[in-house]
Formats: C-alpha cells, structure tokens, sequence
C-alpha cells in the first residue's frame, strides 16, 4: 500500500512542478515583455508604469520559479532520478540561463528605473532615490536594452529542460 501511495504523490508532485513552472514562465513572460516595450516608450509616467509592473511580475516569477525548483528536486528524488546525468543538466541549464539574464536583462532594466528616479531592486528599503536623469541620459539607458539575446537564451533553455524532462537521455 506504501508504494501505491508514493507512486501517487510523485505524479501530483511532477504536475505541481509542471504548473508552477508554467506560471512562473507566464510571469517572467510580462518582464520580458515589458523589456520590448521600454524602447519605444519615451513618456516618462508610462515607462514608470511598465517597470513597476516588470518588477511585480518578477517578484511573482521568483517565488513560482522557487517553489517550481522545489517541486523539481522532489520529484527528481522521489523518482530516483538523480543517479541519471539529466537532472544534473537541467540544473545547469537552469543556473546559466538565469545568471545570464542579470548583466543582460536586469542591469540594462535597473539603469532606465535609476534614470526615472525609481527604486532598484536591491537599494535599501527607504533610501531616498537619486535625481531624475536627462532626456539625453534616459535615451541612453533605453537604448541600452537589447532584449534580444535575453529572449533567445530563456526560449532557449525552455525547449533545453522540456527535452530533458522528456527525453530524459541519459
């Protein structure tokens, strides 16, 4: 009866994952999109506007992306799957898609919220923010966002650890 029941929850646990991957995906999506869309947007009250919904649907991702990793690694142990080399991969795949993402995403993001006066996540919590940039110094941080390569690297990685989990090759 135990493995009946263990066999159960590994199926629940690999759907959760699957969900909360999903969903956290769905969030991100919005700051990528909001990536996109800062370079064309020259209003300052609507850049604003889209940068702080970037940043709540990234606070969003990171909480679903965490408990998506979570669910992972309990389903990868309660499947045995960790004497195999593909949950190693995808963890991997995983850690320099994200650690990509930074210099090329967040970095060139947080220099137009710094230009607009806004808070930078990672500032400390109630410290004053500085002084608006220039027109001239906010074209600049605009045209600085190359939301390309971000893109390309995330879809990337998608299509990477769905392969993984499905083929799940060696």
């Amino acid at each position: 009866m135990r493995e009946v029941e263990l066999v159960d929850l590994y199926g629940w646990v690999v759907f959760a994952h699957i969900v909360m991957v999903i969903l956290a995906f769905a969030a991100h999506g919005v700051s990528a999109w909001v990536m996109f869309r800062v370079r064309a947007e020259r209003d300052r009250a609507r850049l604003g506007a889209i940068l702080d919904l970037s940043s709540s649907s990234l606070t969003v991702a990171g909480i679903l992306l965490l408990v998506a990793v979570v669910l992972g690694i309990a389903a990868a142990i309660m499947g045995g799957h960790f004497a195999k080399l593909w949950p190693w991969a995808a963890i991997v795949v995983v850690i320099v898609a994200f650690g990509s993402m930074t210099p090329l995403a967040a970095v060139p993001m947080n220099k137009v919220r710094k230009t607009l006066a806004m808070p930078v996540p990672g500032d400390r919590t109630g410290a004053p923010a500085g002084p608006a940039g220039t027109d001239e110094e906010l074209q600049a941080a605009l045209s600085a966002v190359r939301p390309e390569v971000p893109a390309v690297i995330g879809v990337a990685a998608i299509v990477i650890l769905a392969w993984l989990m499905r083929a799940k090759p060696f």
